[in-house]
């Protein structure tokens, strides 16, 4: 996809609201797979808000999963350990199966707009000048070494440094259907 083009895609998801349209339960139990989904065409939104990310194949909604983060507040990620989730347009960097966390996709925050951001927020004085802007947000599964479990995900308890959780096997399955470089975008 063309960069202008995707710059308009973000721009009109950022705007549709997100039920309405369809049957939105028959989303949560349709399975993706390769032979199914174009990963050229594929989109993440995130939406803090409602604990849901939207998978787009262009602009079609193709599933919706159960997500939770790292924290009750909602707001942007300010600085590394406030356990916020960062809002913004990002890009999966990487991609790894993970003994903690099963599938672990490593987004490019902090980018340069998230840079923008933090500076901004030290020269108003919101942030600390030594602080630090954090990193290593991702999306991933739950830690069952850790006594995390699915449950977590369904009764939205937020327990990441900051990063998007999903049930082990939703993240397994959106692994396997994403490639590097796939948009996503997380709004409140």
């Amino acid at each position: 996809m063309k960069k202008c083009c995707h710059y308009w895609l973000v721009a009109v998801l950022l705007l549709l609201p997100l039920s309405g349209f369809i049957n939105e339960s028959d989303l949560y139990s349709v399975r993706l797979n390769a032979a199914n989904i174009d990963p050229d065409k594929i989109f993440l939104l995130i939406d803090k808000s409602d604990y849901r990310l939207y998978v787009y194949e262009d602009v079609t909604l193709r599933k919706i999963y159960k997500v939770v983060f790292g924290n009750r507040d909602q707001t942007d990620k300010q600085v590394e350990g406030d356990r916020r989730t960062p809002e913004g347009t990002f890009h999966i960097l990487t991609k790894r199966v993970d003994k903690s966390w099963s599938r672990f996709m490593l987004l490019d925050y902090p980018n340069e707009i998230s840079w923008q951001k933090f500076h901004d927020r030290q020269a108003q004085g919101m942030v600390p000048a030594n602080a630090s802007i954090g990193g290593a947000i991702g999306i991933h599964g739950v830690e069952y070494n850790s006594g995390i479990r699915d449950n977590y995900v369904e009764g939205r308890i937020n327990w990441t440094l900051g990063c998007v959780s999903m049930k082990n096997s939703d993240v397994n399955e959106l692994y396997e259907v994403i490639k590097v470089g796939t948009p996503v975008v997380i709004r409140r």
